[in-house]
This record gives C-alpha cells, structure tokens and sequence, in this order.
C-alpha cells in the first residue's frame, strides 16, 4: 500500500523528511485509554517503521495490548508541514537488533557516540523490536 503520494509536493516532501529527520513522536495507548507520547528514532524502509522500544518499555507494553498508533513528524512551528500517521504496531521478536540494523546504525551513529554508547550496548538496552505499518497519511 502506497501511503504517501509522490505527485502531491506535500507528500514528496514528506517522504524526505521520512529519510532525513532523526525523531518522530510515536502515541501509543495505556491499558488505561490514555494516549502517551514519545519522541524516537526511526528507520523508515520498506513501507513501515522500525523502532527499538527499550528494556521494560511502556511503549512495548502499550503496544501488545492495543496495537493501534499514531506517529508525527515536528511541525514548522507555524501550523505547518504536519507529517501524521495512523497505523498498526507490532513487537518483532524475529527482527534484528538494532547493532544489526546497518541503516538503523549508520543513520544513528552520532547520536550513539554521543550517548557513550556502543551499537552493541544501545541494542542491550533497546531489545524490543516495533515495527509500525502505516494505514493512513495526513500531510498539510
């Protein structure tokens, strides 16, 4: 499913940010409804999104029980070039680590070295691998 249609300049341009932005705010939803936002890294391939969801995450938690997610890029501050998806979460337990990412890795490879990190030790600490499909694009 095409999510984004590359003859709107809108959505053209939001597919480049999709490649070039470092943080995209996922909502997942709490056993309890309420909506919780937080800003992560992202790997937009293939049509969907991966995410690394840390060890004892809520996001994880959220996700196995309403697997129903919203993500959205910054906007410009003046109420536009708004990126928002609608879409489905589910944690991959076949999916690779992200030291095993090699496009996860080198697109986040400054962030990790300025944490202190390795990408071995961000994959100990990040396990859990969430992959969203996108069900629907809203750009303006």
């Amino acid at each position: 499913m095409t999510i984004l249609n590359q003859e709107q300049p809108a959505h053209a341009a939001a597919a480049g940010r999709l490649r070039a932005e470092p943080i995209i705010w996922l909502t997942t939803v709490a056993p309890s409804g309420q909506p919780q936002s937080t800003p992560v890294w992202f790997l937009w391939e293939d049509g969907e999104f991966l995410i690394y969801g840390v060890a004892n995450g809520a996001k994880t938690r959220n996700i196995e029980s309403n697997p129903r997610v919203c993500l959205h890029l910054e906007g410009n501050g003046r109420g536009g070039a708004n990126v928002i998806f609608e879409g489905s979460a589910r944690i991959d337990p076949a999916g690779p680590g992200a030291d095993a990412a090699t496009a996860y890795i080198a697109k986040y490879r400054e962030f990790i070295d300025s944490y202190g990190w390795t990408p071995e030790g961000f994959a100990e600490d990040y396990p859990h691998v969430i992959r969203v499909a996108p069900t629907r694009a809203r750009v303006w």
